[in-house]
């Protein structure tokens, strides 16, 4: 609890970063949620890993130790043999009760308009697991845009546009869930004025909040608490949104 307000951080990283060196533990994320007064998180490896299998289970056992703190989402090279990569998503849901698949076209260089792309939508849905789709850096894959297409093909798949476009694209993520009710948004790296532009267009029911890197958990909380709208819209974006999306 932070003040008036539960906290669901929907985006943060666990593990070994492989592109940059990062270490991030089970404890390490305990102590920075419970200084920020976080109440869950959802726990994704870093894109670059060495062994994606070992980064799903220190995640798994973070997420059986706290079942209360953690939620958890699988990420893993989309080019690996297709059997492989279904059954390792497969295997973080039946094993550990994974949420979500992240998809980072930053460093996993999948078109996902491209029909090669359709086995990544149908594995999250096969699984129930939310997609959260890593945007901005990384255009043209990454733009907000390009996941109309599969949010269109499978309205019962839900999408996380992962930054928000990461602020240079923020209105394409506007414009992506203006036409798909599937699609949500999540504001990292979005600076307040960029929130409020947002929020004129999609409802805080669609919105939530992310951190990221720890270095940028209090800054990115504090900016949607300092935001001139309701304590209502607050609660939506900090909180019963993410539940809604990811479950409780």
């Amino acid at each position: 609890m932070r003040g008036r307000f539960q906290v669901f951080d929907t985006h943060a990283h666990l593990g070994r970063a492989l592109h940059s060196g990062r270490v991030a533990t089970k404890d390490d994320m305990l102590h920075g949620m419970d200084a920020a007064g976080i109440d869950r998180t959802l726990l994704i490896p870093f894109p670059v890993v060495e062994d994606f299998r070992r980064e799903h289970d220190e995640i798994g056992d973070a997420l059986r130790s706290h079942p209360d703190r953690f939620a958890g989402a699988a990420c893993l090279n989309p080019f690996i043999p297709e059997d492989e990569f279904r059954a390792e998503v497969q295997r973080c849901r039946l094993e550990y009760g994974f949420r979500a698949l992240k998809f980072q076209p930053q460093y996993q260089g999948l078109n996902p308009v491209s029909a090669r792309s359709a086995f990544l939508f149908e594995t999250a849905l096969e699984n129930g697991l939310v997609l959260v789709c890593h945007t901005g850096t990384g255009a043209p894959f990454a733009l907000p845009s390009l996941f109309i297409h599969a949010a269109r093909r499978y309205p019962n798949l839900k999408i996380v546009i992962g930054h928000a476009g990461g602020g240079i694209y923020a209105l394409e993520s506007v414009v992506a869930a203006q036409v798909c009710p599937n699609i949500f948004i999540e504001l990292s790296t979005l600076t307040p004025h960029a929130v409020l532009e947002v929020l004129q267009h999609v409802g805080s029911d669609r919105l939530m909040a992310g951190s990221d890197l720890p270095e940028s958990l209090e800054t990115e909380i504090s900016k949607i608490e300092g935001l001139p709208i309701s304590d209502a819209d607050k609660r939506r974006i900090l909180w019963q949104t993410p539940v809604r999306v990811f479950g409780n």
